[in-house]
């Protein structure tokens, strides 16, 4: 995904209405940032202290992402519930930075409920982004909702584990992770061309 990423961050800022193109870039940093530093941390051996950094990373990134991905969408709002939606979303990912960073060891079942609770606190923005962006942006939005979700679930309880050794329950969030983003991805593009 970081090279997917990469390219379609880049074609986003490119193509963005002018208003809309700061919104776009701190999401593609955070996609970059969120798929980068996983693919790291999964597909190296780092030692306990690089795990452990690594760790934090990985898992702080997915609040960044969160934040990130209703930064744009926020350009659809009027600027007072524009502004409200980012301090929402960004103060929530600042404390779930320094939750997930000071407390790496927490239980899934503790830190797996804030990425969500993160994650649709811009519900009650729906009618305003179907308002001003259209139903296939909503539908996109709360379609990228329920499958990162789906993933939070899968990740919280390591279910379904088709295959532990070729295809289990993480590689079964990711793939779910992989399929929500392109959805954000997709609305993202539609509310900010």
């Amino acid at each position: 995904m970081v090279p997917a990423s990469l390219s379609a961050g880049i074609v986003l800022i490119c193509l963005a209405r002018t208003s809309a193109t700061w919104a776009c870039a701190v999401y593609a940093v955070t996609a970059w940032l969120l798929f980068g530093t996983s693919a790291v941390y999964h597909l190296g051996t780092w030692g306990p202290l690089g795990e452990a950094v690594l760790r934090r990373l990985d898992h702080a990134n997915i609040f960044l992402i969160i934040a990130g991905t209703c930064t744009p969408l926020a350009v659809l709002l009027s600027a007072d519930r524009q502004a409200l939606l980012l301090w929402i979303v960004w103060t929530g990912a600042l404390a779930g930075i320094a939750f997930r960073v000071l407390w790496v060891n927490a239980p899934r079942w503790l830190y797996t409920p804030c990425y969500l609770a993160l994650g649709w606190a811009p519900v009650r923005y729906l009618p305003d982004f179907l308002h001003t962006g259209g139903a296939a942006v909503v539908t996109l939005v709360v379609t990228g909702g329920l499958l990162y979700s789906a993933g939070a679930v899968v990740y919280a309880v390591q279910r379904p584990n088709p295959s532990p050794r070729w295809f289990g329950f993480h590689e079964v969030f990711h793939a779910l992770t992989v399929a929500a983003f392109t959805a954000h991805y997709i609305a993202i593009s539609l509310a900010v061309y």
